[in-house]
């Protein structure tokens, strides 16, 4: 199997399966000397993992981290960072039902025809739980970048959408709720919308914000390494993310180019932020921010029909602990993935520079 890794420089590749021993990863090419707040990595931890409250799995995981080389007296190493999280509650029985049949909209099937054989214990390597080893690498990236600071937050789910500008929310609420949202009274709206789809056995997509700010000039490459394209497949690489919008996105269609335009002060600020702090391909010292959909989780607690191995039509009902709703947990992944993207080129930046000197 192809694809375990991400980024360049800044690399990290994960290794694992839901329902093995354990699950971790390899994080190569961050540069010695951070200093690592472990504390820190296992707070992000416990931001993502489940059983946190009622609108999320139950699955009782205690996700602690636990490091194998990399780092030393609180200092990374400048080595490969290598990492391990137990996996302590796994009920693979949940699952027998489904050893010879394919969920839908899983990837039950697509793996069975690409590798001829699959595990079908929670998903296996596609499972949601695979993202935690991404956000003990985020956590990591994020003390790299300490001058950026990197926030995420659900900003929608189904159609019950926070209409609050993020400049105009107090983004030091994004943790005082369950559902994540820095907006109180939609957040106890969603809330209690989640447990209704819960109590009906269904699931609800929804959507997640995500800025940064302090990002420096000059991150991003013009062509086909552009910071947004990599940022886009960042996020399309999470599990049940269906869409990526960055700036104005979708909604920029509706203006015209005087309207969209984002007009300079004189410091090279701009006035307007359309272009989501990225011009060309490359940050442009403006906030980044960007919106990232993710669909209803396709696990649902109620009889449905699909195939079996052999394509006979077989009826059957989701079982085990599965989340109604992803995105308040998912937040903490969309934060590490973007501080993944950042640092990978912070350093790829820092190498070009250093390529381009002028020769004495």
């Amino acid at each position: 199997m192809a694809g375990n890794s991400f980024g360049n420089l800044f690399r990290l590749t994960t290794f694992g399966e839901s329902h093995g021993v354990a699950i971790g990863g390899v994080l190569d090419g961050c540069p010695s000397g951070v200093e690592i707040d472990l504390d820190a990595v296992q707070k992000e931890m416990d931001r993502r993992k489940p059983g946190q409250s009622a609108i999320v799995t139950q699955r009782k995981e205690p996700d602690t981290v636990e490091f194998l080389s990399g780092i030393f007296e609180g200092r990374t190493t400048g080595t490969p960072i290598g990492f391990v999280i137990r996996n302590t509650n796994q009920k693979s029985r949940d699952y027998s039902h489904i050893k010879d049949s394919y969920r839908p909209s899983h990837a039950d099937y697509v793996y069975d025809q690409k590798y001829g054989f699959r595990d079908y214990r929670g998903g296996g390597r596609s499972s949601a739980r695979e993202t935690a080893s991404r956000v003990v690498a985020g956590a990591i990236a994020k003390q790299f970048l300490s001058q950026i600071k990197i926030n995420a937050f659900v900003s929608q789910v189904g159609k019950m959408k926070m209409d609050v500008p993020y400049q105009k929310l107090d983004l030091s609420m994004i943790e005082s709720n369950p559902v994540r949202c820095p907006h109180p009274e939609t957040a106890a709206k969603m809330e209690d919308y989640i447990k209704k789809i819960r109590k009906e056995g269904d699931t609800i997509g929804g959507i997640i914000t995500c800025v940064a700010r302090q990002v420096p000039i000059g991150l991003g490459e013009p062509v086909f390494d552009k910071l947004h394209a990599e940022l886009g497949k960042a996020m399309l690489s999470i599990n049940a993310v269906k869409g990526f919008e960055y700036g104005s996105g979708f909604k920029g269609i509706q203006m015209k180019g005087s309207e969209h335009n984002d007009q300079f002060n004189s410091d090279g600020s701009t006035k307007t932020n359309f272009s989501g702090g990225v011009q060309g391909g490359i940050s442009n010292g403006m906030d980044i921010y960007f919106n990232v959909a993710f669909k209803p989780v396709a696990t649902i607690i109620q009889p449905y029909e699909t195939i079996d191995k052999d394509g006979n039509k077989v009826t059957t009902k989701g079982k085990g602990r599965h989340d109604p709703c992803v995105v308040p947990r998912a937040v903490p992944i969309v934060e590490a993935m973007t501080a993944l993207v950042l640092a990978d080129y912070t350093l790829l930046n820092r190498t070009i520079r250093l390529d381009y000197r002028p020769k004495s």
